[in-house]
């Protein structure tokens, strides 16, 4: 657990630093800085989606993912409660911030991958090297959001802590094209998270999050019964 560890401290302690820098920032230094982790989150996004998809052995699974996810999603009205607990605590827009980075920290490949090398192979390269890309984004959302961005740091913690503790849990049964259909429906949620930012389009991006458990159930199912 020690990347965890230094991946969720890296997370906090930008958060704290960039909030500092927020009450010195002038209001369009704050929009130039959206602008630009706007455009960080498109990259991430179409970089999973490019580099996973055609190693996908069901290409058209993200797609049902997204579809069903999405409906149970907006069944549950996730984007509105989040948004309204959040709310509760800040009358900012921490909200559109703190989903963003709970994205950008937690479904990235680094992430995933990472708590699994270190459960298999005691190998902390993925999350240390995470930690430090997680840690300079926080400065930076940080310094437009507010201090409030450090509670991604809790959900990336027990993220990760529960991708090591079911790895070892199933040590052997890890199945790699598993979570290269999760990268892929995470870059697409990442890539909807930066078109938000950047307001070019609304997405309901929360509403969406249910397909990240709704794409690995379907794989599994399409795995037993070899459809």
């Amino acid at each position: 657990m020690f990347g965890t560890i230094f991946n969720t401290l890296t997370i906090i302690v930008g958060s704290v630093i960039g909030s500092i820098f927020k009450k010195g920032i002038k209001h369009e230094y704050h929009n130039i800085l959206m602008q630009a982790m706007g455009l960080v989150a498109i990259v991430l996004g179409i970089e999973a989606v490019v580099h996973h998809l055609p190693s996908s052995k069901y290409p058209v699974l993200f797609i049902v993912s997204l579809a069903i996810g999405g409906l149970i999603g907006q069944k549950l009205n996730l984007e509105v409660r989040f948004n309204n607990l959040v709310n509760k605590f800040s009358k900012s827009n921490l909200a559109e911030g703190l989903s963003t980075a709970i994205l950008l920290f937690c479904i990235g490949s680094l992430s995933i991958l990472g708590p699994i090398e270190a459960a298999l192979k005691e190998d902390y390269t993925y999350l240390l090297a995470n930690g430090i890309l997680d840690g300079i984004t926080s400065i930076v959302l940080a310094s437009t959001f507010g201090i409030g961005i450090a509670i991604a740091g809790i959900v990336l913690f027990i993220w990760q802590g529960s991708i090591y503790l079911i790895t070892i849990l199933l040590e052997g049964a890890i199945n790699h094209s598993l979570l290269n259909e999760l990268s892929i429906v995470g870059g697409i949620l990442i890539l909807a998270s930066g078109l938000n930012i950047l307001e070019i389009k609304k997405f309901k991006t929360l509403n969406l999050i249910p397909a990240l458990l709704v794409s690995p159930l379907l794989f599994l199912i399409i795995e037993l019964f070899q459809f």
